[in-house]
């Protein structure tokens, strides 16, 4: 898969991505990562890329041109234009798994009071928000996307069970994990993990799995 990522704040984005399993990902050849500074394609000495809103307002809109020509210039056959914006459809492991499936993103990373809504009527495909808040930038929703993303391409992850036991697949949280020692400050592991009866053991985390979501997101199990 390859993803350009097109920001006002290049480094934001670098940094997180080029570690751990992104920086692996990357050096397999399974993700083809580029990071843009927006302001490569602006054409004024001052490389300006945001003006005030038409109609008054608080704060910069981020100006057409500049996105356009960024995303023009990328564009390659069945490329998905992708804006981080809080206005967007809430993100989750299911719209994960199905971007895992494009094979070149292009995201625009939204700043200041957001984009010039041409923007969004003629170019962009999807507009994505990773919760319900406000970040100072949208290259920080874009890292978050990014990562959920790659690590369910095939071969990023050590275990290929690793993703299917994630929390949400399913529509529940993950059932809780223990390692060594079996027993910490007299705190022990449950013993139906120390038997080896994979059967019970398989019944005991979809048991957790319940419980921990009806605890923490009773929401999923309404939906």
């Amino acid at each position: 898969m390859r993803i350009d990522v097109i920001t006002l704040f290049p480094e934001i984005c670098r940094a997180p991505l080029n570690e751990s399993m992104m920086k692996r990902a990357q050096q397999s050849g399974a993700l083809e990562l580029h990071i843009h500074n927006l302001r490569d394609w602006t054409n004024d000495r001052h490389h300006i890329v945001d003006d005030a809103p038409f109609g008054g307002g608080p704060g910069m809109v981020m100006k057409p041109e500049p996105i356009f020509a960024a995303v023009d210039s990328l564009r390659a056959g069945e490329s998905r234009v992708v804006l981080m914006t809080p206005q967007g459809r809430r993100f989750d492991q299911h719209a994960a798994q199905r971007f895992s499936r494009d094979g070149h993103l292009i995201i625009i990373c939204g700043h200041y009071e957001g984009v010039d809504h041409r923007v969004v009527e003629n170019l962009v495909d999807e507009e994505i928000s990773i919760g319900d808040y406000v970040l100072t930038n949208g290259a920080i929703a874009a890292v978050v996307f990014v990562d959920a993303i790659t690590r369910l391409l095939p071969g990023v992850l050590g275990d290929v069970r690793s993703a299917a036991d994630d929390s949400f697949v399913e529509g529940l949280l993950e059932a809780p994990q223990y390692t060594r020692p079996a027993e910490f400050r007299g705190w022990k592991v449950p013993d139906v993990l120390l038997g080896g009866n994979h059967a019970e053991i398989a019944r005991w985390r979809r048991e957790q799995a319940l419980a921990r979501t009806e605890k923490n997101r009773p929401d999923l199990l309404r939906d």
